[in-house]
């Protein structure tokens, strides 16, 4: 990867839809060098898919938390990570060093919504102890991924 696909991606990251020629302004190469190095960069995996960063609060999901997840002993760590992925309500799940075993991204509508989450954690055997941290704003924000069973 050199640095006009690094560019490129960039690009690609503002605004997915920008066209082969704009980009191709933007790094002095022709729309179908763009466009094969785009396909490239998707073939080997350094872009993993182009998507839509849609507005939370607009989706009535204004609750933001990072939740730490100690899984409960005996919990099936492949099951866990499983729910993880298919959960509507989680953004992000990372597996993490220290005392807790995974820090998860979750996006509620409410603070009762942060509550059953957690129950239908507990509910599955995932979950031994867990802390919720609410964010109150954010300064640096990633794209929002509304996932299917969202709405």
């Amino acid at each position: 990867m050199d640095i006009i696909d690094r560019k490129i991606i960039s690009l690609l990251a503002q605004d997915a839809r920008r066209s082969l020629s704009d980009i191709g302004g933007a790094v002095e190469l022709s729309a179908s060098a763009v466009n094969e190095r785009i396909r490239r960069l998707t073939t080997s995996g350094a872009i993993r898919r182009t998507t839509v960063d849609a507005d939370p609060q607009a989706l009535d999901l204004p609750i933001l938390a990072f939740v730490w997840i100690a899984l409960a002993p005996g919990a099936d760590e492949a099951a866990f990570r499983s729910y993880a992925a298919a959960h509507p309500s989680i953004a992000e799940c990372h597996h993490v060093t220290g005392p807790w075993s995974y820090l998860m991204k979750i996006h509620v509508g409410s603070l009762a919504g942060i509550e059953a989450f957690l129950a239908d954690m507990k509910e599955h055997g995932f979950l031994v102890r867990s802390e919720t941290i609410i964010a109150l704003s954010s300064v640096v924000d990633g794209p929002f991924i509304l996932k299917e069973g969202m709405v």
